[in-house]
């Protein structure tokens, strides 16, 4: 039962963190009518007032890179692309199993 997950680092400008964080938290809900993703948690560091952590799990990567096309997808990345600096992948990760999966 392995799954496709990810950890993402999301770098924005000067004092545009909590703008970043409603916009990602809208793609959470909007993760929510999807079955293929099983968590998507939006994170933040105090030491980091600029960068957003993202953590997800799905079924497999096709459904991620499917959920990428998605239209309310889009718009929100279209949302977050002006104060964007900087993107990172932290991981790739094959998740074998645990609590919450």
């Amino acid at each position: 039962m392995s799954k496709f997950s990810l950890f993402g680092k999301i770098i924005v400008q000067e004092g545009k963190r909590d703008t970043m964080v409603d916009i990602l938290l809208e793609a959470a809900d909007s993760m929510n009518n999807l079955e293929e993703c099983e968590i998507y948690l939006v994170n933040t560091a105090e030491d980091e007032p600029n960068s957003v952590y993202v953590y997800e799990v799905w079924s497999n990567e096709k459904a991620h890179q499917a959920s990428l096309t998605l239209e309310a997808t889009q718009k929100l990345i279209e949302r977050g692309k002006p104060i964007i600096t900087g993107m990172e992948r932290i991981s790739t990760l094959k998740t074998m199993g645990g609590k919450g999966i």
